[in-house]
């Protein structure tokens, strides 16, 4: 276990401010959302809205924790009024169309929504006329896979083989071109805005349900007791407990609070180098902890292209924001496993092991 950032910091700076959250009723905005509440914060989330019953915003009573607005990341008026309404403090832009697999079958929509929604994020920003931290979250797909072992540097090339990747890397260019020309470092006293971006590797953790992820394949099978199916054994990830990037987020956007200037730039979150593991091996770690079940391996001749190897470097968040991965890989599918075999025993309440969850990150 790594030293972790304490309640007493994170409260300090969020605790009666103001936080717009897109993205906030889905998987990592949920456990976002659970977070900035416990910091004291004023969160104003803007989204569609969940899909079911069993989506973890329902779960959290996420209507309780935030002021919810139920309207799409492209409706640019909307949009604008719902930002300069609140007149926030900090906005972290989650919203996203987030499936490799599904943006094959919608490419036009899925640039649409990440790349011209975050222009339109950004053109609220543009409108607000105080103080605003902004963390913008693409992903760790953003760069120009050559599937090597190098671990991926933020100052290497983007791109994208697939449109979800390629939607993602254009939205970066949009990010840049708008800090360039809008809210550029020589002007801040005018603008007032710190523009940061957060590129975070393979997240996982309790009520994620999305199709074709594997955590959430694992645990449908292990349910069932059906064998676990899995595509790509060898293909490598930095796979992380959610909380690990939603604690960087904050901690970023906590120094670009206190200095805009010198934190609006792009940052990697992932996993340490030790743990970057095979889909194999997620998968075998997971069996163990879950304590029964079986895989096996098929390959599908028409699946849509899927990046073998990706890593990150994270030694520019190490070095500039302190922040340090809590977990290693077994105790984050422990984590993440516990919080699913809770769900079904309903031995505890979903509500209380979040928070306890949470505070696994969080000093008090």
């Amino acid at each position: 276990m790594e030293e972790m950032v304490t309640l007493l910091e994170l409260r300090k700076i969020y605790s009666d401010k103001k936080v717009f959250l897109t993205g906030h009723t889905g998987f990592k905005g949920s456990w976002m959302l659970k977070t900035l509440h416990s910091l004291g914060a004023e969160v104003k989330g803007y989204a569609l809205a969940p899909e079911k019953d069993e989506d973890l915003y329902n779960i959290i009573n996420g209507d309780s924790l935030c002021d919810s607005v139920i309207a799409d990341i492209r409706d640019k008026e909307r949009l604008i009024s719902e930002v300069s309404s609140f007149q926030p403090d900090f906005i972290f832009h989650l919203a996203a169309q987030p499936l490799v697999r599904l943006s094959y079958d919608i490419p036009s929509e899925t640039f649409d929504v990440n790349a011209i929604g975050s222009a339109y994020l950004l053109d609220a920003v543009r409108v607000l006329r105080k103080k605003c931290s902004v963390v913008m979250i693409t992903t760790d797909k953003v760069y120009q896979n050559n599937e090597w072992e190098y671990p991926y540097r933020e100052n290497d090339r983007l791109g994208g083989y697939d449109p979800y990747s390629a939607s993602k890397a254009c939205a970066e260019l949009i990010i840049d071109s708008y800090r360039n020309s809008f809210f550029n470092s020589s002007k801040i006293s005018d603008h007032q805005k710190g523009i940061a971006v957060a590129r975070a590797g393979n997240v996982i953790g309790g009520g994620d349900w999305s199709k074709d992820r594997l955590i959430p394949d694992i645990v449908r099978s292990l349910r069932k007791n059906q064998t676990i199916i899995i595509r790509n054994p060898k293909s490598v990830r930095p796979w992380q407990h959610v909380m690990e990037p939603v604690i960087g987020y904050l901690q970023l956007a906590q120094n670009l609070y206190l200095n805009p200037t010198g934190f609006s730039e792009a940052y990697n979150f992932g996993p340490n180098p030790e743990d970057n593991l095979t889909v194999e091996e997620l998968v075998k770690l997971a069996i163990e902890q879950w304590g029964s079940g079986s895989y096996k391996i098929e390959q599908f001749i028409d699946s849509p292209h899927e990046a073998c190897l990706l890593k990150l470097d994270i030694s520019k968040v190490k070095k500039v924001l302190n922040w340090k991965p809590i977990l290693n890989a077994k105790s984050t599918i422990k984590l993440t496993l516990d919080w699913y075999e809770n769900y079904y025993s309903k031995e505890y309440s979903i509500n209380d092991l979040i928070s306890k969850q949470i505070k696994v990150f969080i000093n008090e």
